[in-house]
């Protein structure tokens, strides 16, 4: 395998069979171009970077329905940027209508107990995001309350007080300092605290709200049914790293705007969703087993006495949402490469299945039920995110929206899950994408898509994305492998702690035991194998091109680790990645995070490999990628090249660093896999040759949607 790829790599050494290589592209490339132009029947990049997406729904009165809408800016057409979100509601008909559409940017969409939609938006004047409300008959938003920071969360009682939350302002001498040039940045000590305030219900949206005092920084709230509690999260400081392992709960009674703490909690793990029933009296959220369980998936009452209580401990799955249905819960929770929807009553008796694994992937629930109903945003292989609504008594999931209904005229290839046996007996499972004509018994070049976290997995659902190639690589000729590796999420406590104090272990040898089994079952080439992933997928990649670089003929590490010593230095999580990761500080292990890094192996490294990183990533720092690159530079085995995206953090967000990265990273694998190998190709793209005509302009001289691989163009990433 080594020696076979190597030989491609340096294929350039040889001009004659370079030479015949070039003639075989060039007769080729033009077929290509002509059978995907003349049947434009397969996925193509400007699909998939312009495909929209419901993001989060909101179950209302009268089979009404809110929802937001993410509708990706159009690359080289508008201004790159963030995706719009649009406010939309579909009637009990199916009847969809957007409600405040455009270039927008809306969040926190939920009815009010008016029967209004209740809204985050920086609108036209505003100069920081302000709730609004809209009646669902039409008309025009009105501001509910303005503040001098911006609001990140709202909730409103049912005499019309709101609770929100909002950083705490700038000192007016620290303003004055700033714009004379006093701009320093005092590293985790100048953060400004996020605060609860209270306002009373009122026309006037800029009358004064009344902060409310609570240790901390908040991070969530909700109101019971009635109004009377207020239940908030708060962390002692605005760090990230707090969020994950410090979060406390408080239940705060009102009168008005005046509140008094009536209990707290600070339970010292991951937290997620925090529910209170009608009254407030008793709370229930997701949280993890305990402070090393590396995700919030266990369904917890935290009841009278103050303990938690695990509602569902035989569950081998992650909850990942909950409402309250009466005096019942109603949950959602991750199963393997699928979801359930279950019922239990709040002593974690009377069990059952609303929901069976299997078929459309569930995502979310809206916070209420409604007539027996409950709204949910789910995907399923054939389609991204969209609203369904759930009955409850049934278990029937009926599709409420079509926010891409081009899907219907694009042949998508065969998607189910997979499962093997890893080099040590336990069972794994991961999701697979057919290339789009598969033929059984024929062999195709793969790549694996190796999630973060690692606690994190893959479900059955949409996998196409401007990092998740997808449907685009099947309509290639790939075959794409997701794989749940162990640490993943979906399988319980004990599966997503089993690699802890093992990072690039075991958990790393399942990826190859994955490829293992595709070459066994004669699914993959041997020879032609790559691996793509973010964040810890990227440190996956990282491994996978330097530890096992005799296995993998193209990798593509995105934000990824390569140096742990100066990793756990560098990140925004240490406390996290002490106390779910390593299990260890740096100081009590030295020769452990080195032996754990990729760049102890760069020797190894025979593998072409592009890594890609936000210049602004606070949890993996843009210098991970630079050591790897300049270790792989300076020994030259094996093309490398570095892509850094300036304003982009852990992950892309603005339009054209997306399609750049997925137009890039096509070419990659296309050029290492599927084509002659050898150098990287110029680094530059041809970005219109992948937007339809119509979009540019009459004066643009583009080339139809649906053209050939970046690859056949020019080759490279």
């Amino acid at each position: 395998m080594a020696d076979t790829r190597l030989a491609r790599t340096r294929a350039l050494a040889h001009p004659l069979p370079v030479l015949l290589v070039l003639l075989a592209l060039l007769a080729t490339a033009p077929l290509a171009a002509q059978s995907e132009v003349a049947e434009p029947d397969h996925i193509t990049p400007w699909q998939v970077a312009t495909a929209k997406r419901v993001s989060s729904v909101s179950l209302g009165p009268d089979g009404l329905t809110a929802y937001i809408l993410s509708v990706p800016r159009k690359p080289l057409v508008d201004e790159s940027g963030s995706s719009w979100s649009e406010l939309w509601l579909v009637d009990a008909e199916g009847r969809s209508r957007p409600f405040v559409s455009g270039e927008v940017d809306v969040s926190a969409a939920r009815f009010t107990p008016g029967g209004e939609i209740g809204f985050l938006s920086k609108r036209e004047g505003d100069e920081k995001t302000t709730l609004y409300s809209i009646p669902v008959d039409g008309g025009e938003a009105r501001p509910v309350v303005r503040h001098e920071e911006s609001i990140s969360a709202w909730a409103m009682a049912p005499d019309g007080t709101v609770a929100f939350l909002a950083r705490e302002p700038l000192a007016k001498d620290l303003e004055k300092l700033r714009d004379k040039g006093f701009d320093q940045e005092i590293y985790e000590e100048d953060d400004r605290f996020v605060r609860l305030y209270l306002r009373a219900p009122h026309e006037d949206p800029e009358h004064p709200a009344q902060q409310v005092e609570i240790a901390g920084s908040l991070r969530s709230l909700a109101f019971s049914a009635d109004g009377t509690r207020l239940v908030v999260a708060a962390t002692p400081t605005p760090l990230i790293d707090d969020t994950y392992v410090a979060q406390s709960v408080h239940v705060l009674e009102r009168s008005g705007v005046e509140t008094t703490v009536a209990r707290s909690i600070s339970p010292q793990r991951k937290l997620g969703p925090i529910v209170p029933n009608s009254d407030g009296s008793e709370v229930v959220m997701v949280a993890a087993a305990d402070p090393n369980d590396p995700a919030a998936g266990r369904l917890v009452h935290w009841n009278r006495d103050g303990e938690l209580v695990d509602l569902l401990p035989g569950l081998e799955g992650h909850v990942v949402d909950l409402v309250w249905n009466g005096d019942r819960l109603v949950y959602l929770a991750d199963v393997g490469t699928e979801t359930r929807i279950g019922s239990v009553a709040l002593d974690g008796t009377d069990a059952e299945t609303i929901r069976e694994p299997g078929g459309t992937v569930i995502e979310s629930l809206s916070g209420v039920v409604e007539a027996g109903k409950v709204a949910a945003v789910g995907s399923a292989p054939q389609h991204p995110s969209e609203l369904f609504t759930l009955d409850l008594a049934t278990g029937e999931l009926t599709r409420r929206t079509d926010s891409n209904p081009w899907l219907d005229n694009v042949r998508l290839a065969r998607q189910e899950t997979v499962r093997h046996t890893a080099r040590d007996g336990l069972e794994l499972e991961g999701v697979l994408v057919y290339p789009l004509d598969y033929e059984e018994g024929r062999r195709y070049p793969m790549f694996l898509v190796v999630h973060g976290g690692p606690e994190a997995h893959q479900s059955n659902g949409w996998l196409t994305g401007y990092s998740q190639l997808g449907q685009l690589a099947a309509a290639r000729g790939f075959a794409v492998f997701y794989p749940n590796y162990r640490g993943s999420t979906g399988r319980g406590v004990e599966f997503s702690k089993i690699s802890q104090a093992d990072a690039a272990g075991l958990e790393f040898d399942d990826l190859v035991d994955a490829v293992d089994h595709f070459v066994e079952i004669g699914l993959a080439d041997r020879d032609k194998i790559g691996i793509t992933g973010g964040s810890y997928g990227g440190y996956a990649s990282a491994w996978a091109t330097t530890y096992y670089s005799d296995r993998f003929a193209a990798a593509i590490p995105f934000v990824g680790i390569s140096d742990n010593i100066s990793k756990v230095g560098t990140t925004d999580i240490p406390v996290e990645m002490y106390a779910v990761h390593h299990r260890k500080w740096l100081w009590e292990d030295w020769d452990y995070f080195a032996e754990r890094s990729p760049i102890r192996y760069v020797q190894r490294n025979r593998t072409p490999t592009l890594i890609l990183h936000g210049k602004d990533d606070p949890r993996v720092h843009p210098s991970q990628s630079l050591e790897l690159h300049r270790h792989l530079k300076v020994l030259d085995q094996a093309p490398v090249r570095l892509v850094l995206y300036p304003g982009e953090g852990h992950g892309n967000r603005k339009s054209a660093s997306r399609f750049d990265y997925m137009l890039r990273t096509l070419r990659w694998m296309e050029h290492y896999l599927k084509g002659p190998g050898g150098e990287p190709p110029p680094y530059a793209i041809d970005y219109e040759r992948f937007v339809p005509k119509s979009e540019l302009g009459d004066e643009a001289d583009a080339e139809e949607e649906g053209e050939a691989a970046p690859d056949a163009q020019q080759s490279g990433g």
